[in-house]
């Protein structure tokens, strides 16, 4: 069966980037001029997928206004002449089909993806999380998708990470490996660097089978009381193969304010219209 759809979960509150989050989702954060969730939804198009199925919660409504018709807004820009502006804003409304389901708890990412059981339903599907950005050729998801096609296995992607970083990650251990693709044996969450089983971290894309969903229903809350995806698939695991994927392409973690800056930066230089003004200025910097 084709993937068709996407989920990115977008329900957490932001604590880290308080108090810019304090009445504004984390996921709303503009890097250089679109907000961070709009990138991994323009991954998902770009990677050929027809629904993204976005998990929300209170207080994340400029989510839903922001990939919905700015009727307003289009007739104030058609009307003073700036066409170009005003077909910016109608694209972002007509990307993708995006339904919204709220997890009315913040109970962690293995309880939101559950949430997404009744719209997903039987079907293998992608889950994205906007803190991750990956700048590839290739979208980051598409690649995975293509590997999954060829495994027919859930497909975790895995990036290598030093060893004092380790602990803020999922971890796999790999019983076979060939090229960037790994047959996962065990995983463990947030292990320290003592006990990790090796130095491969689970960052946020998957692609997930709908068997997923009754090994999160059986999985019990940790210590923080979450229920850790992380978990789930080490209980999946016990019923069929699951991979770990090297990916291409240059990540990105925007869930801290230093990994933010730095992805701004990157994307700033990326853009033809900034990238060498603003490269122009760095250079001019006295650092």
């Amino acid at each position: 069966m084709d993937i068709r759809k996407a989920v990115l979960p977008a329900a957490g509150l932001g604590t880290r980037f308080l108090p810019a989050t304090k009445a504004q989702p984390k996921e709303m954060l503009p890097l250089v001029d679109k907000p961070l969730i709009q990138y991994v939804v323009e991954e998902s198009v770009d990677a050929g997928l027809t629904d993204v199925v976005i998990v929300t919660g209170r207080g994340k409504s400029a989510i839903e206004d922001h990939f919905d018709v700015s009727f307003e807004l289009e007739q104030f820009l058609s009307g003073n002449g700036r066409d170009a502006e005003r077909e910016i804003v109608r694209k972002i409304s007509a990307l993708v089909n995006v339904c919204y389901v709220r997890q009315k708890e913040a109970l962690g990412l293995g309880h939101a993806v559950s949430v997404t059981k009744p719209i997903v339903g039987d079907e293998p599907f992608a889950v994205l999380l906007g803190d991750d950005l990956v700048n590839a050729e290739v979208p980051c998801i598409k690649q995975m998708i293509d590997i999954y096609n060829e495994v027919q296995a859930p497909v975790l992607a895995v990036m290598r990470v030093p060893k004092d970083e380790i602990s803020s990650y999922g971890v796999i251990e790999a019983s076979s490996s060939k090229d960037r693709l790994h047959r996962v044996s065990r995983l463990v969450e947030k292990p320290s660097a003592d006990e990790a089983p090796s130095d491969l971290a689970i960052i946020g894309r998957y692609i997930l089978t709908p068997d997923i969903y009754a090994h999160l229903e059986a999985t019990g809350r940790d210590e923080r009381g979450e229920i850790q995806l992380t978990n789930a698939l080490q209980s999946l695991l016990s019923e069929r193969e699951i991979y770990g994927f090297e990916f291409e392409g240059e990540r990105h973690d925007c869930g801290n304010k230093l990994g933010f800056l730095k992805a701004t930066v990157r994307y700033a230089l990326d853009r033809p219209d900034l990238g060498e003004r603003f490269r122009d200025y760095l250079r001019s910097l006295d650092l």
